[in-house]
């Protein structure tokens, strides 16, 4: 049952109408390849999806390359059966390498391989919104985002986007066909998109929706140095400078400051993190992990904090 009424704007200019936050698929990819966060229970990965579904969110965005396809696997099954399927945004150009470590390739056929697989996985005709994971290697982006375009011709794909590309990366492949939409790194703890990418996305009419809004879980409020010092072997995150000294202690500072101003509005510091980020006036929406059901609901407020300048000047460390 619907308990909340999400607003939602729309992606650039695709038509789509997106909530402003979307559920983000990464982690539910589980362990075992050189970007995964340690083993999840899948059990809990689909019920955390329906929860958000349920909660009024309208887009999941996934990967092959997570877990190489068992995020899409878990996605897939969590879509199974609903009578109205949210959008679904998956990527490619990461392929499965030796010892299920990832590659690199942009290449036409190996684009429309994963593309096959990935919508064999998600169960579905049709990619709401297909997206170039990473411009690498660069001398191959016009064949890939030639290769999307076909793609979005042909049907197989309604949209294509891209994902951590430069400014001068966009203009080069807009004279191939145009770019609907971009997915960078965003949040209080990366915030250079703000100086060239962000606006440029503004003036081209390109649909954003940024990811890590939460510093992939450390603005949450949770992440402790305890808890750090705790993550699996497999969790990408033990081998990121932000979570090590020196950052770690100006980053665990900035989480005090979020409490503050959450504490303000009865909601969570990763809520207002997520908030942050959707002050931007070229962000559409922000990909918003969660691996449980209890991960949901705090998150979704984000959706609809206002935030104040007061709030904003507490969080920048400027009150």
């Amino acid at each position: 049952m619907q308990t909340t009424r999400l607003s939602t704007t729309e992606l650039g200019e695709t038509g789509l109408e997106i909530t402003q936050v979307g559920f983000g698929a990464w982690a539910i990819g589980g362990a075992g390849y050189d970007w995964g966060w340690g083993n999840q229970e899948d059990d809990e990965s689909v019920a955390a999806i329906h929860h958000a579904l349920d909660l009024g969110v309208n887009w999941i965005d996934t990967a092959a390359q997570y877990g190489f396809g068992h995020s899409e696997q878990v996605v897939g099954r969590a879509l199974a059966g609903l009578g109205q399927r949210p959008y679904v945004f998956t990527k490619g150009g990461q392929p499965e390498g030796p010892g299920r470590t990832t590659v690199q390739s942009l290449r036409r056929d190996s684009l429309r391989r994963e593309l096959e697989g990935s919508l064999s996985r998600l169960g579905v005709d049709a990619v709401d919104l297909y997206q170039i994971h990473w411009p690498i290697p660069a001398e191959q982006i016009e064949e890939g985002w030639s290769t999307l375009a076909e793609l979005k011709a042909e049907g197989l794909v309604r949209h294509i986007g891209v994902s951590n590309f430069s400014v001068a990366q966009l203009r080069q492949i807009q004279q191939i066909a145009p770019v609907e939409t971009l997915q960078p790194p965003y949040s209080l703890v990366a915030r250079e998109v703000e100086q060239e990418l962000l606006p440029f996305a503004e003036r081209e009419g390109i649909g954003v929706i940024v990811y890590s809004p939460m510093g992939s879980g450390l603005l949450t409020g949770a992440m402790t140095r305890e808890r750090i010092e705790q993550l699996p072997d497999d969790d990408w995150r033990k081998r990121s400078q932000r979570f090590q000294e020196p950052q770690l202690s100006e980053h665990l500072a900035l989480v005090d400051r979020l409490r503050t101003v959450a504490d303000r509005h009865g909601t969570t510091p990763g809520a207002v993190a997520v908030a942050w980020t959707l002050l931007n006036p070229a962000v559409d929406g922000a990909i918003t992990g969660f691996r449980r059901p209890d991960q949901v609901d705090p998150i979704i407020t984000a959706a609809q904090l206002e935030l104040s300048d007061e709030d904003v000047a507490t969080i920048e460390g400027r009150a």
